[in-house]
């Protein structure tokens, strides 16, 4: 199992988990529950780390992009982010030449995934939506949530293989 360092990431799970519980298993006998929670926890645990991660690799590649011209209306404040050298963000132009090269062509592999392949992802993914969240904004099943964001993962990892990315 893995530890939450943060504290206030630790309690959102540990409340998100709760209302899962409460929301989906509130008729089951309790002495099931607590069992039933702790699958609940450990799925929200790995859940948050996944998001993590996918969010971490969007946010390094997106602030290696530098920061744009300032009086730009329509700047992206994805491309603002100050960056650090903590961070393991490339300082070097030619090491920032070669992740704006890895942000375009995920960019490129991303417009090439179906409509509903793509869709699922980005709300997954990008916006952060829990598969019923997704699946609610799409109008579709939970299960074709999944289905689509696995193929989508599966499709982009290949596209991005071929083209010789690695993240």
């Amino acid at each position: 199992m893995f530890a939450v360092r943060d504290e206030d990431a630790a309690l959102d799970i540990v409340q998100d988990a709760m209302l899962k519980l409460t929301e989906r298993y509130a008729h089951k006998p309790s002495g099931e529950l607590p069992l039933i929670f702790q699958r609940i926890l450990q799925n929200t645990v790995h859940d948050h780390f996944r998001r993590q991660k996918v969010r971490s690799t969007w946010t390094t590649l997106l602030s290696a992009l530098g920061k744009g011209d300032e009086k730009d209306d329509d700047h992206d404040p994805l491309e603002t982010l100050p960056v650090q050298s903590a961070s393991g963000v490339p300082v070097e132009p030619a090491a920032q030449l070669e992740q704006r090269q890895i942000v375009g062509q995920i960019e490129e592999s991303l417009a090439r995934l179906p409509a509903r392949q793509r869709e699922a992802f980005l709300l997954r993914y990008w916006e952060e939506l829990d598969v019923a969240e997704t699946a609610a904004a799409m109008g579709c099943s939970e299960g074709s949530v999944k289905t689509h964001c696995s193929r989508a993962i599966h499709a982009l990892a290949e596209m991005l293989s071929a083209k010789g990315v690695r993240l």
